[in-house]
């Protein structure tokens, strides 16, 4: 269906993001449009809207006679990426520390028992999925709609497939999210506010050593 297709290249866009940003595309690397859409099983078209998408936000360059090829990604700008990230996460923590209603925090709690479920049972999507709808509710109590659609563009070049498949970042899930569930509780601005943004910082860390560890700025 025509109407089907602006969130078809979304969704592929979604996928090669991922893949750059884990280091399974390197910089330099080209993208042929044939393989992408042959391993995600779609057409041609929405491959193709995707990498104009992805050109628009200095992922993929086009190059003459060559086609797409992945930008260059320095070690910068992935911790640049996760700053940015911690910064507005942190303020929309802080506020929602400030406002938080009881039964908003039982809910938050709940879905990170769902989460933490997930987590034990290395269930990758569902944590995914969880960690995806826990962060989206506090920045539904946040009530911050400019910066929330701030930090949703931001956190687009999280390659959560990888934070997922990584038992320290599963681990480290688990305390931040109950140091979280704690500052909300007690109504703790500036504890919420750093726990959220160390959650963002400490995840670059981890990502530059993946990267390291890869080769990718050999």
């Amino acid at each position: 269906m025509p109407g089907d297709r602006p969130q078809l290249s979304e969704e592929v866009a979604g996928e090669l993001r991922g893949r750059i940003m884990s280091g399974e595309l390197r910089p330099g690397t080209r993208v042929r449009l044939e393989e992408v859409a042959a391993q995600l099983g779609v057409s041609i078209t929405p491959v193709r809207e995707a990498l104009l998408t992805l050109r628009g936000e200095d992922m993929v360059e086009l190059e003459p006679r060559k086609g797409y090829v992945v930008a260059p990604l320095s070690k910068q700008d992935v911790l640049d990426l996760f700053q940015l990230q911690g910064n507005i996460a942190g303020e929309l923590a802080a506020r929602v520390a400030e406002r938080i209603t009881g039964a908003q925090l039982d809910e938050l709690t709940m879905n990170n028992l769902l989460l933490m479920k997930a987590v034990r049972a290395r269930r990758m999507a569902d944590i995914e999925h969880l960690e995806y709808l826990f962060h989206r509710k506090i920045n539904l109590v946040a009530s911050a709609r400019k910066l929330s659609w701030f930090l949703h563009t931001a956190t687009r070049y999280t390659p959560a497939r990888f934070y997922a498949a990584d038992p320290g970042w599963r681990e480290d899930v688990r305390v931040d999210h109950e140091k979280l569930l704690d500052a909300f509780g007690t109504h703790d601005p500036t504890a919420a506010r750093d726990v959220m943004t160390r959650h963002f910082t400490d995840g670059a860390q981890l990502l530059v050593k993946h990267l390291d560890d890869l080769g990718i700025w050999d």
